[in-house]
């Protein structure tokens, strides 16, 4: 083949490559936020396939995740950092308080801020929705067990170290309704019914947000609530 031949040839695969280019910038470009993994976390959008990938990014960027927090309708307040344990292995910094969210807690929650973010988007477009179809009533206090805790995995002597410790997770142990009525994870789980498929839903939707989320589905000693964290360990059961 002449030389002019393979240089045309060659001039025609990089002008038709830059424009397939060309048209996945402005695919990607034109996307709904919440549908954009170049897109930066707002707490107010609506959950995307890529919310996830967004939520990742405050994982490991303090000042992100208090960027996201303040341009938001959720209300914290910053907290002393804290170290403790015997070898300096457990507490937290760049923590806060959760003062106001859509939700209040049975107790004070006081998490790093990756869990207030995720906690916010996950009452808001998960919780909420999820009582609306499922329950006879909204939700009106979420019951949890606790956040920090200085201790390994299942408390054990030995092992790794627990979320908790560092106040990178909750525990939810269930969800007081409008009417009185409590959905314990305890005795809805198992039983069938509307509390069984809210109490699903309210999982399956939490891991849009946090990074591993743990059922009775996973173990025993999660037959009474779910944990829900924001480590480096990507799971959903």
């Amino acid at each position: 083949m002449q030389w002019w031949k393979r240089a045309a040839i060659t001039a025609a695969i990089l002008i038709v490559a830059a424009l397939a280019v060309w048209r996945a910038v402005e695919w990607v470009r034109n996307l709904p936020p919440e549908q954009s993994p170049f897109a930066t976390l707002d707490l107010e959008r609506p959950i995307g396939w890529a919310t996830g990938m967004q939520f990742d990014r405050i994982r490991t960027d303090p000042l992100a995740c208090t960027a996201a927090l303040s341009a938001s309708e959720i209300e914290t307040s910053p907290i002393e950092d804290r170290v403790e344990g015997d070898a300096g292995q457990c507490g937290f910094a760049n923590a806060v308080s959760l003062e106001r969210s859509l939700f209040p807690y049975s107790a004070p929650v006081r998490s790093s801020c990756p869990v207030a973010a995720a906690l916010y988007v996950w009452e808001r477009e998960v919780v909420a929705t999820a009582a609306a179809q499922w329950l006879e009533s909204p939700v009106a206090r979420i019951e949890m067990i606790g956040v920090y805790s200085c201790r390994n995995v299942y408390g054990r002597s030995e092992g790794r170290l627990s979320e908790h410790a560092t106040a990178n997770s909750i525990d939810i142990a269930g969800f007081r309704l409008e009417n009185g009525r409590v959905v314990r994870v305890l005795d809805g789980w198992a039983e069938g019914g509307p509390d069984a498929a809210f109490l699903r839903a309210v999982r399956d939707g939490a891991c849009e947000t946090f990074q591993g989320v743990l059922s009775p589905d996973y173990n025993r000693a999660h037959a009474d609530h779910l944990h829900l964290d924001m480590g480096a360990y990507d799971i959903c059961s």
